[in-house]
C-alpha cells in the first residue's frame, strides 16, 4: 500500500448552504437600495457599534501613540518586507512592443485599477498582518485609492495595531464596519468612498458569500474558504518543530485542516504524541480552537517514499505547504500545487502569515490547483493595443475577410475590404 492514513480526518460539516446565500442576498439588496443608513443599522445590529463609520486622522494618530514603540517597529518591519516583495513583483512584470510581421505593431499596457477595497477580519484575533497584506500590495501596484474596513469592538472601534497597520500600510480611507455591510460599502461606494474595482481580504462565510454574490459586478481576489496547512517531513526532520508547525497552523479552529504527510512511521508516532501536550501549553480560547482543528480535520498520511509525498500534497493542494526533508531543491521543483511553499526547518508558516514578505491572502480548499495568491497582478489589467501600417495591410485585410466569410460573419469581412479600398483605391482585390 503506497499511502496508509495513520490518523483521519472527518469531513467539514456541510453549511446551510441556501440559507446562507439567502440572507446574504437579502441584505445586500437592502444595503444596495438604503445606502449609508442600511449599513448605519446593520452597524448596530450585528457590530454593536453606535458610532461614526469613517476613522478620522485624530483617531489614527491616537492608535498610534497608544502602541508601545516596539509593536510599531515591528508593524513597519513586517510592512517593508510586504512593500519590498510586492515591488520585486511588479518589476517582474513589463510592458510588451513586438512587430510581429512589417507593419504589424501590437503589445501589452499594465494598467492599475482605480479603486480597492479590503477587508480585514475582526474576532478574537486582531489582523494586523492582513491589514498589511491586502493594502500595501494594492499600494505598490499603483492602485489610485484604496479603502479599507474592519469590524469594530464594542466600545473601541478597529484594535489600535490593526488601525496603525492600515495608516502604514496606506488606506486610503478606513470604515469601522463588518460582515456584508462592510463588503457592500466598499463595493457600492457608500460613505463617500468610490466604488471599489476589487475586493480584497478573508473572512467569514458572509464576508465570503458577499463577495462571491457580487463577482462580475466587482472583482475579487478568490472566495476563501477555511485555512489550511500541510507539512511534509521525513526521518531528517525534528519532531518537536513538526508538531509546533501543524498545532500553529490548528490554532485557527475547527474548520481548518492540518496534514502531516511522510514516510517515516516513527516520526509519525512521535509527532502525534507530542501534539496534545502541546495544545494543552496554549490559551483556552486558543487551546480549545486547536483542540477541535486537530481532533476533527488533522491527518497524517503515511506514504512510501517521497514522490508519493509529493503526488499527495498535490492532490490536497493546501494553503500552506511547509517541507522539512532532506533535498530541498528537489522539492522545490518538484512540487507544483500550493499557496505557498516554505522550505527548511528554519522557516514556518507563521512566518508567511505575519512578516516575511510574501503574502498570506491564499487559495484554500485545494484552489492552489489552478491559482495562486493575493500579488499586485491582482490589481494589474493586462490590456493590449495594436497599430497597422499599410505594409502589413493588405494580407492582414484579406486574411481577416476570408476568415470572416468561413464563419459566416459578412460584416466583419467588409470592415476589412473596405479598408483594402480605402487605402489602396485602383489596386485590384478580389473581395468576396
Amino acid at each position: 500500500m503506497s499511502v496508509q492514513f495513520l490518523k483521519k480526518g472527518r469531513e467539514a460539516a456541510a453549511m446551510a448552504e441556501d440559507e446562507l446565500r439567502a440572507r446574504v442576498a437579502a441584505m445586500l439588496a437592502r444595503l444596495r437600495a438604503g445606502g449609508d443608513a442600511a449599513a448605519l443599522d446593520y452597524a448596530r445590529a450585528l457590530d454593536g457599534w453606535d458610532g461614526p463609520v469613517l476613522v478620522t486622522e485624530e483617531e489614527i494618530a491616537a492608535a498610534a501613540k497608544a502602541l508601545p514603540q516596539q509593536v510599531k517597529d515591528d508593524i513597519r518591519y513586517a510592512h517593508d518586507n510586504i512593500a519590498g516583495f510586492a515591488r520585486a513583483q511588479r518589476a517582474s512584470l513589463s510592458e510588451t512592443e513586438v512587430e510581429l510581421r512589417p507593419g504589424l505593431r501590437v503589445g501589452q499596457r499594465l494598467i492599475p485599477i482605480a479603486a480597492a477595497g479590503a477587508y480585514v477580519p475582526g474576532g478574537r484575533y486582531s489582523h494586523i498582518a492582513s491589514a498589511l497584506m491586502t493594502v500595501t500590495t494594492a499600494r505598490e501596484a499603483g492602485v489610485g485609492h484604496v479603502a479599507a474596513a474592519s469590524p469594530p469592538r464594542s466600545g473601541e472601534g478597529i484594535p489600535a495595531p490593526v488601525l496603525y497597520a492600515l495608516s502604514v500600510a496606506g488606506a486610503d480611507r478606513i470604515l469601522k464596519l463588518g460582515g456584508v455591510q462592510a463588503i457592500a460599502a466598499l463595493s457600492f461606494g457608500l460613505f463617500g468612498l468610490p466604488r471599489a474595482d476589487i475586493l480584497i481580504g478573508p473572512g467569514n462565510a458572509y464576508v465570503a458569500e458577499a463577495k462571491r454574490q457580487l463577482f462580475g459586478e466587482v472583482g475579487i481576489d478568490m472566495v476563501a474558504g477555511p485555512t489550511d496547512s500541510l507539512v511534509i517531513a521525513d526521518r531528517t526532520a525534528d519532531a518537536e518543530l513538526v508538531a509546533w508547525d501543524l498545532v500553529g497552523q490548528a490554532e485557527h479552529g475547527p474548520t481548518s485542516p492540518v496534514w502531516l504527510v511522510t514516510d517515516d512511521a516513527d516520526l509519525a508516532g512521535r509527532v502525534a504524541a507530542r501534539i496534545p501536550a502541546l495544545i494543552a501549553t496554549l490559551p483556552p480560547d486558543n487551546r480549545a480552537a486547536a483542540e477541535a482543528s486537530w481532533g476533527e480535520r488533522g491527518e497524517i498520511i503515511l506514504c512510501t517514499n517521497r514522490e508519493r509525498m509529493a503526488v499527495e500534497a498535490d492532490r490536497i493542494a493546501p494553503e500552506h505547504l511547509h517541507v522539512q526533508a532532506a533535498d530541498l531543491d528537489w522539492w522545490r521543483g518538484r512540487l507544483s500545487a500550493y499557496g505557498s511553499l516554505f522550505l527548511g526547518a528554519e522557516a514556518t508558516v507563521a512566518f508567511g502569515d505575519k512578516a516575511s514578505g510574501t503574502n498570506h491572502v491564499l487559495p484554500t480548499s485545494g484552489a492552489a490547483r489552478y491559482t495562486g495568491g493575493l500579488s499586485v497582478l491582482k490589481f494589474l489589467k493586462t490590456v493590449t493595443w495594436q497599430e497597422v501600417s499599410p505594409d502589413a495591410l493588405r494580407d492582414l485585410a484579406a486574411v481577416t475577410a476570408r476568415i470572416s466569410r468561413y464563419e459566416g460573419m459578412e460584416g466583419h469581412a467588409r470592415s476589412a475590404d473596405i479598408r483594402l479600398e480605402r487605402f489602396f483605391p485602383g489596386e485590384s482585390f478580389r473581395l468576396r
